[in-house]
């Protein structure tokens, strides 16, 4: 198991200098390596057995499992609520009587692991574009002071250095930060989008699968069926026809067992509420945003809470001469920065915009 998922420890690798929150590395990181490794999981047969098994008499084994995979099986849905071993031989297997519209079928089981590799890649998504837009500005401006044991004159060098280039590009980085806050926004909709499609890639059971999971203990045992069951059941049927001895249609009634739904019911139940709990993130961290943008009065408090060795007053002064874009940077720079490295910094740039800003 190790050796299979092993490689997916690269994605959770520490940083030195990051240029995005926390919540957009979980969906960008973590929920990318988590699709990732449930794909890789249900692929390797060796883990879960062989997918299908199916019990047909007269006919061999493999022939019927192949086909039964390949085409798709069903259940009954009325017969979830009927007792096993009485009235129904498994959960969801009865007699269908020949009502063809009475059968509910089952032909995700193929796609599984494809859907969440390409899951994992729309997720991952938007930190290709991000990188792609942000071209390691922050990295070259950190310049190695996320360290703070440094030769005081190589240390005041690179302040320098970093006050030249926020006061040479003074207005020049809003388009940076719009672009970081997109990314975020298209993070959203991506969650969103596959909860969407999930849902129709199950039948329009997904969205409230984790709700009825949770409420199922709590159902009257008459009216009681396992959700989990129900959506990934693990008993199925087929039919297969072929050709009898006199030239007649023979048809082929077998049950098939599942067992690679026990291991599709616990991943999908776990993505449910990851991606539940992620939206939701997601969600309030865009309305931090749009707060952000339309209320400039935020800006000091927030640039003030990330070091609070610097004064209020000094943040208030910074924010009133830069605009959005330098105000994300600066946030950024104390994001990585040794604190009383950055400390130093927004003292002095204070210092060299407030006569220029008076001089105007």
């Amino acid at each position: 198991m190790f050796k299979l998922l092993g490689g997916l420890a690269n994605y959770l690798k520490y940083r030195d200098i990051v240029t995005d929150c926390a919540i957009f590395r979980l969906h960008n990181t973590f929920t990318c390596a988590l699709l990732m490794a449930c794909s890789l999981i249900i692929t390797a047969n060796q883990f879960v057995g062989n997918p299908i098994q199916c019990i047909v008499d007269g006919l061999p084994t493999h022939v019927i499992n192949t086909y039964c995979w390949i085409s798709s099986t069903f259940t009954m849905p009325d017969a979830f609520k009927r007792q096993v071993g009485r009235e129904v031989a498994q959960l969801g297997i009865t007699n269908d009587f020949g009502e063809e519209g009475a059968q509910k079928y089952y032909t995700y089981y193929q796609w599984v692991c494809f859907v969440l590799f390409f899951q994992a890649i729309a997720c991952y998504t938007p930190k290709v574009l991000w990188e792609a837009f942000e071209g390691k500005l922050m990295q070259t401006l950190v310049m190695g002071l996320n360290i703070g044991v440094c030769h005081e004159k190589e240390k005041n060098a690179k302040k320098e250095v970093i006050l030249g280039y926020i006061q040479g590009h003074m207005k020049r980085h809003k388009l940076y930060a719009l672009r970081y806050w997109a990314c975020e926004c298209l993070c959203l909709i991506n969650i969103i989008v596959q909860l969407y499609l999930m849902n129709k890639f199950f039948d329009g059971e997904f969205l409230s699968y984790g709700w009825r999971v949770m409420n199922f203990s709590e159902e009257p045992q008459e009216d009681r069926v396992d959700p989990m069951v129900y959506v990934f059941p693990r008993v199925t049927k087929c039919i297969f026809h072929k050709y009898g001895a006199s030239g007649t249609i023979q048809k082929h009634d077998s049950m098939c067992i599942l067992p690679l739904n026990i291991v599709n019911e616990k991943t999908y139940i776990f993505i449910w509420f990851w991606f539940m709990i992620l939206a939701t993130m997601l969600t309030v961290l865009i309305i931090y945003r749009i707060i952000i943008i339309a209320c400039p009065s935020m800006r000091p408090r927030i640039l003030h809470a990330k070091n609070r060795s610097i004064p209020i007053e000094a943040c208030r002064s910074l924010c009133s001469k830069v605009d959005l874009g330098d105000w994300w940077i600066l946030l950024m720079l104390g994001t990585n920065m040794d604190s009383i490295i950055y400390r130093e910094l927004i003292s002095e740039l204070v210092k060299k915009i407030e006569p220029t800003s008076s001089g105007r």
